[in-house]
């Protein structure tokens, strides 16, 4: 994970990470990324923390996970960054993203088994032509 103390704006966010202006929005309205500051003109600010936050959404979210289970990772990932938290915060953080991992691996399972239902549907229907 990047340190840098450099903020960059909205637009240069969303066309780093992949997403659209409205849904870095959205997803700024649901708490799960907050902008670090604004300029004078009210502009966002967001240095590599909020965009390293944004890539981990955009890995999530066509698996499928709701906006609390993104924020429990959220939760998690941070408990593992903080030198000063109790070992059973560390510990627990460990367990649940050892459970997001395994329903990482389900899901995407269970993805293949869809595109190889799709890919076979589609050879059906070309011999069909």
């Amino acid at each position: 994970m990047a340190t840098s103390d450099q903020t960059h704006q909205i637009g240069e966010v969303a066309e780093r990470v992949g997403l659209s202006l409205r849904t870095v929005r959205y997803y700024e309205e649901q708490g799960l990324v907050v902008p670090e500051a604004r300029t004078e003109g009210g502009f966002r600010l967001y240095t590599e923390r909020q965009i390293d936050r944004l890539f981990l959404v955009k890995k999530m979210k066509p698996l499928g996970f709701s906006l609390d289970e993104m924020r429990a990772m959220f939760d998690a990932r941070e408990a593992l960054e903080d030198p000063d938290g109790p070992p059973e915060a560390t510990e627990a953080a460990r367990e649940t993203i050892a459970t997001f991992a395994d329903q990482v691996d389900e899901r995407t399972a269970k993805m293949r088994r869809i595109l190889k239902q799709s890919e076979q549907f589609a050879r059906e229907l070309r011999d069909n032509e």
